[in-house]
């Protein structure tokens, strides 16, 4: 079986139209915009609808990544040259399995809200992030800062469907959100094992996370107002590690994203003048 395969060679079925982050930082129009899943708003079904198939998709990726991670890698002590503690391997074969549930959840979940799968484009982003050479690189790009995407979202969507009377929403995001937790501490926890004797490669590393959680602030899109396209979830992001100080960083970036963003579009409006 080939290691460290490409995200072109992810194995999909017809069902499934896939777009990759080229053709969507390249796309002409603003793809990037995710729009706050607003019970109030008048087009909230599509919303719902469109954040709930990125999540399942997403959620596919994620055990791909978390299988890739368990199999790429040799078991053993010599961590400088790629060797990672059989125990991470068990972690990671088990976040799997929780990943696939949530694959099954998050399919019918979207089904319950009137949705199928293909419904919208599947992007390859998420595992990107998984194709790292350096298992560390890994477990911060993918176990920190994507599985802290994922708290910040079932968070929302979890309260999203309090605010609109839909317990089986409300059971199975808070259900997947627990996992989440989990999988942010299991990522915490060996990228401190695997780089004790190694600071350099620790901070590389949390450096890529902060990249990481730079592209997935959708330019600005993540915050802590209620509008917030992803609303940060502080007080579980802090049950799995989380810092404040890192909670802060990540929404300084994301309020920075967010004034350029809007002062590119009136700089474009003016010259439309």
């Amino acid at each position: 079986m080939q290691t460290h395969i490409a995200p072109t060679a992810l194995a999909r079925d017809s069902r499934f139209n896939r777009q990759t982050s080229e053709d969507r930082f390249t796309d002409p129009r603003d793809t990037m915009e995710l729009g706050h899943v607003d019970p109030m708003a008048e087009d909230v079904g599509d919303r719902a609808r469109r954040r709930m198939h990125g999540i399942f998709v997403g959620e596919i990726q994620a055990l791909e990544g978390a299988g890739r991670t368990a199999f790429d890698f040799e078991a053993g002590t010599d961590f400088a040259n790629g060797q990672v503690p059989y125990e991470l391997k068990l972690d990671m074969a088990r976040q799997c399995w929780d990943e696939a549930r949530h694959c099954e959840i998050s399919i019918k979940l979207a089904e319950h809200m009137g949705g199928e799968l293909g419904e919208f484009v599947e992007n390859t982003m998420l595992f990107e992030a998984a194709c790292h050479n350096d298992p560390v690189f890994r477990l911060a790009g993918v176990n920190r800062a994507l599985e802290g995407l994922a708290i910040d979202v079932f968070t929302q969507m979890r309260d999203f469907g309090r605010e609109t009377g839909d317990p089986v929403m409300v059971y199975c995001e808070d259900f997947m959100l627990a996992d989440e937790v989990t999988h942010v501490k299991m990522g915490s926890k060996w990228l401190r094992a695997v780089t004790e004797n190694d600071p350099e490669r620790r901070k590389a590393a949390l450096e890529f996370q902060r990249v990481v959680d730079g592209l997935f602030n959708f330019r600005g899109q993540r915050g802590e107002e209620y509008e917030s396209p992803i609303r940060l979830a502080r007080k579980f992001r802090k049950m799995a590690g989380f810092s404040d100080t890192e909670v802060d960083v990540i929404a300084e970036a994301a309020a920075k994203e967010r004034a350029e963003l809007e002062a590119e579009r009136m700089a474009a409006s003016i010259l439309a003048e």
